[in-house]
């Protein structure tokens, strides 16, 4: 044998802590002989003796003695890992690596993985946020799991699940009148704050611009919804975002926030590589992200425009 058996060590044990041969294989539900050709096989691999006949009584010798300290921490060890890997099979267990916008991890991911913790314990989730190119690329080269990103997203390795429809929202400081409607003409008239480029929301704003032959020029560019928001309510302009954004703004008045005409909206979607082993705490986080198809989001920002 290169390496210890652990049947052996443990057979070896018992007879330690039995002082007897028979009564392991009692235990063991052995033959006798079968117990004492184990505890030699051990002392071969070992090069000495382990136990010694003291009287009728089975003793460890020095060496024996020595080899049962390390015995009770190889045992704890092994047992350690059989419950670790029974935690994995019986519950959810494990991490799962998370990859999405800045914008949806603040106003979409919280209540989610609220509900996900609360039913998976266990479970340990990595969030990391970047827009919908650097993810997608950490998707496909696994640094993450899957991720929940803007619509168009282009790869062969991926799967592609859509699960929402966010429309965009013009947002103003409070007790503005905006224009009606609040096309990109009219718009394009008012100091705008945007994100900034590189993202899939920046490419969506500027697109919904271009279709009426308009290129604005933002009085300023931001990578942070909250900072947009801010800036926003300190009278500094106007700015486009996602309705997941603002929702809550437009229930509770702290901004101005009306629908786009013509209407825009990105689509949130999940991805995952196509060859992605799917274990249990997997599997439960993509079922978590899918419970947003059926998400309140988008309605409650009309509803809340509504009501005002």
């Amino acid at each position: 044998m290169d390496r210890l058996n652990l049947d052996h060590l443990k057979t070896f044990a018992d007879v330690v802590e039995l002082g007897s041969f028979s009564a392991a294989a009692d235990r063991l539900s052995l033959t006798q002989p079968a117990v004492s050709l184990q505890v030699r096989q051990l002392e071969r691999r070992l090069g000495t003796m382990l136990i010694e006949r003291v009287g009728r009584k089975a003793r460890p010798t020095a060496a024996g003695t020595e080899l049962l300290l390390h015995a009770a921490r190889i045992d704890a060890a092994v047992q350690a890992a059989l419950e670790a890997v029974a935690r994995q099979s019986e519950g959810v267990m494990g991490t799962v690596r998370i990859g999405t916008g800045a914008t949806a991890c603040i106003f979409l991911l919280p209540a989610l993985l609220q509900r996900l913790r609360r039913r998976h314990p266990r479970l340990e989730i990595v969030i990391t946020t970047g827009n919908t190119g650097e993810i997608a690329r950490a998707v496909e080269d696994n640094r993450l799991d899957l991720a929940l990103v803007t619509m168009p997203v282009s790869s062969r390795s991926l799967e592609l699940e859509p699960v929402l429809e966010d429309p965009f929202m013009v947002i103003a400081p409070p007790q503005t009148q905006l224009p009606v409607p609040a096309s990109p003409v009219t718009l394009a008239e008012l100091p705008l704050l945007l994100f900034e480029p590189g993202g899939n929301t920046r490419r969506l704003t500027d697109e919904w611009f271009a279709q009426a032959g308009l290129s604005p020029r933002p009085v300023m560019s931001l990578g942070s919804v909250e900072a947009i928001k801010e800036l926003v309510r300190a009278g500094l302009g106007c700015s486009i975002l996602p309705g997941i954004a603002v929702r809550g703004d437009a229930a509770s008045g702290a901004l101005t926030v009306q629908p786009l005409s013509p209407p825009l909206s990105r689509v949130l979607a999940i991805i995952v590589r196509r060859d992605k082993p799917l274990h249990r705490g997997l599997k439960e986080t993509l079922g978590a992200l899918r419970e947003l198809s059926g998400s309140p989001s988008a309605s409650a920002t009309s509803d809340a425009i509504c009501e005002d």
